[in-house]
């Protein structure tokens, strides 16, 4: 059997899981008032539908200090219970193991969600924000201890086959089990007992109030990189120290920190399979509680090596179940060419959850929408229809497969001579080859489906009337300004000297179309991949690239999906200069003329070459050729307004289904 060793059930105190993947805990965001509804019950039915042995639902505040999120589910109230029964019934129903997290995270808590100052053991500074903590009195720690076995105890009352308690990325646990964050000289403070004593008695307590038929995990992370947090060699004896005691049935290692966000929720930067290495170690020093690895255990093949290594005894995909919520049925059947592979791209995952949103999908516009749309799954429409899409971006693949999946007669008609549009040039950008997978992965979803693809097949406003589909979806993107145009300059409509020459938009370069000089300056006003991939794609070409942005930062819009950082250290390692604060305001054959938006200081920068990432406008000539027709189009993706890759699918999900 293919991935048979992730197939192979696995026995976690009183339940026996169907496979070796688990769903593992993450914000979702989609509380209400605090509960959970329809949006998280279709959320996590669709994942237990799907194949995942257990189902890890994200972390419940035990206390008003532990408060961290708008999201946060009510802490310490019963009022949860009922609304958590009817998702554990209904998930245990399709044979999942349904597990809570519980959480504390000490010096790190907002208290303009909590409306209650931090705890932490030694009155450290919160990773969040500049806010600072108090330390814990015995009777707080006290308090806390009781409040993990309450939350526990609520958790059971709702179905729940067990509790995962949260130890990872500096927590309130870990921080007492960590010198930099735990100064204290009392009991709960120096040795290496009495720094574990806080999270020993919490998982000792919850066993005896919840009883032996009742699953305990403990959730740690790797983060020996910093300096400050345990070596490998010290985490394996910390948790050896919990497993002594028989305290937890299973623990799951993660990677990353606060003090180094961006490896929590890894991106397509960072290597994969990271967690498996501190679980190798633990399988290795004999642990006796399962070990389940995640953290960028991306595909089905990875979690099968890592639980045939032996490395782990579970594996956790987290995004790959977002992006392919049957991901794991798939595998099962032998089916992994048709699993739509995650991006690792962190854009409408961490990225809305980071703006306050409901966590979606770049790739799975249903994330989110399970409970309006059905799941991520398809009913046939009533009556078949034909339906043309203009366009094969990803707004057009993804109206063309929706479409078809329901029974439409679909063509799909594609200008240039492969899929995928702008997004293809995006796959094209340092390390990001995910994104043509994905495309490959739309080619071979189209060609089961039954669906006619023609290249190179540029269609007119006559052309598509006469073709005479009952249904025509405009997916025809949209087109790089090419004025030079600048938000930062609005009272500038066209940036002096760009028609000169050697000006070239992302589009150009990605495409190969641009012919560049060694010195390119990249003028970049979105902050986004789309300036800052070029930027690493030509430096790593050889070319001495300075980025002019009017941003405070480098890289600014990728701060909400936590690729900023990572990505600005790539380019100041391959020599990237960085211009921030400024706009242009001339160009000529010697180079830019960038003018400081503090001091209206201006300078050259010389350069042989000029990079515009700036907005696109709409392909509309087209659309409005048909309407003047009197022909009902829809346009969808760029062709209704540029935006990112995410709305453009989105769009295209949501017309496939309206047909």
């Amino acid at each position: 059997m293919t991935n048979s060793h992730i197939f192979s059930p696995l026995t976690l105190r009183h339940k026996t899981l169907r496979n070796r993947i688990v769903f593992g805990a993450h914000t979702t965001n989609m509380a209400e008032d605090g509960l959970p509804g329809d949006r998280h019950l279709g959320y996590y039915l669709e994942r237990a539908i799907g194949g995942a042995a257990m189902i890890v639902v994200e972390p419940m505040p035990v206390h008003a200090a532990a408060v961290l999120t708008r999201g946060n589910f009510r802490h310490s109230s019963d009022a949860v219970i009922p609304h958590f029964a009817r998702l554990t019934e209904a998930c245990k129903a399709e044979g999942a193991v349904m597990i809570q997290q519980l959480y504390h995270v000490g010096a790190h808590g907002d208290w303009d969600n909590s409306w209650h100052a931090n705890w932490s053991p030694s009155g450290g500074p919160s990773y969040h924000d500049n806010d600072g903590s108090r330390a814990m009195s015995e009777a707080e720690i006290e308090e806390t201890i009781e409040a993990f076995v309450k939350a526990a105890l609520r958790c059971q009352a709702a179905g729940f086959d067990g509790v995962e308690v949260w130890a990872a990325y500096h927590c309130l646990l870990d921080q007492f089990w960590t010198p930099f964050s735990n100064t204290r000289t009392d009991a709960w403070g120096g040795s290496l007992e009495n720094r574990t004593r806080f999270s020993r008695e919490i998982l000792r307590r919850i066993r005896a109030a919840c009883g032996e038929a009742f699953i305990v995990g403990l959730a740690v992370s790797d983060d020996p990189a910093t300096g400050v947090f345990p070596t490998r060699d010290e985490m394996v004896e910390i948790v050896s120290l919990h497993d002594a005691e028989g305290l937890m049935d299973y623990v799951t290692i993660g990677a990353g920190s606060y003090v180094d966000f961006q490896k929590i929720i890894p991106s397509f930067q960072y290597p994969e399979n990271l967690g498996a290495d501190l679980a190798e170690r633990l399988k290795q020093a004999g642990v006796r509680a399962r070990v389940t690895a995640e953290a960028n255990i991306r595909t089905p093949e990875n979690a099968n090596t890592v639980v045939g290594a032996g490395q782990a005894d579970m594996v956790s995909i987290v995004r790959g179940q977002i992006a392919d919520p049957h991901l794991v049925t798939k595998a099962a059947e032998g089916r992994s060419e048709d699993i739509r592979g995650c991006l690792s791209c962190n854009q409408q995952c961490w990225g809305r959850r980071g703006r306050d949103y409901y966590i979606s999908c770049l790739i799975n516009p249903s994330v989110g929408h399970e409970a309006d749309w059905g799941g991520d799954r398809f009913t046939r429409a009533e009556t078949a229809k034909s339906v043309l899409v203009v366009g094969g971006g990803p707004a057009g693949l993804e109206a063309a497969r929706v479409a078809a999946e329901r029974g439409h007669k679909v063509t799909l008609c594609e200008a240039g001579p492969e899929l995928g549009g702008q997004f293809r040039l995006a796959g094209l950008q340092p390390r990001r080859a995910q994104i043509t997978d994905l495309i490959a992965w739309y080619e071979r979803q189209l060609a089961a489906l039954g669906v006619t693809v023609r290249f190179n097949h540029y269609l007119d406003a006559d052309e598509i009337a006469d073709i005479g589909a009952e249904c025509v979806v405009l997916a025809t993107g949209s087109l790089p300004q090419e004025s030079g145009f600048q938000k930062a300059l609005p009272q500038v409509a066209e940036l002096p000297g760009v028609q000169s020459g050697s000006v070239w938009s992302s589009e150009d370069v990605m495409g190969r179309a641009a012919r560049l000089g060694p010195r390119v300056v990249l003028l970049d006003e979105g902050g986004h991949w789309k300036g800052i991939g070029t930027a690493w794609h030509l430096a790593e070409a050889g070319h001495e690239v300075t980025i002019v942005t009017p941003d405070a930062m480098i890289a600014r819009d990728l701060g909400r999906s936590a690729t900023d950082f990572p990505a600005r250290q790539t380019l100041a390692r391959l020599g990237v200069g960085f211009v921030t604060e400024s706009a242009l305001v001339g160009w000529s054959s010697s180079g830019a003329r960038c003018r400081s938006l503090l001091t209206g200081e201006e300078r050259e920068i010389a350069a042989e070459s000029l990079v515009l990432a700036t907005g696109n406008r709409a392909d509309g000539a087209l659309l409005e050729e048909l309407r003047a027709r009197g022909l009902h189009v829809v346009p969808i993706g760029d062709a209704a307004a540029p935006r990112l890759a995410a709305a453009a699918i989105y769009d295209g999900r949501q017309v496939g289904l309206s047909l």
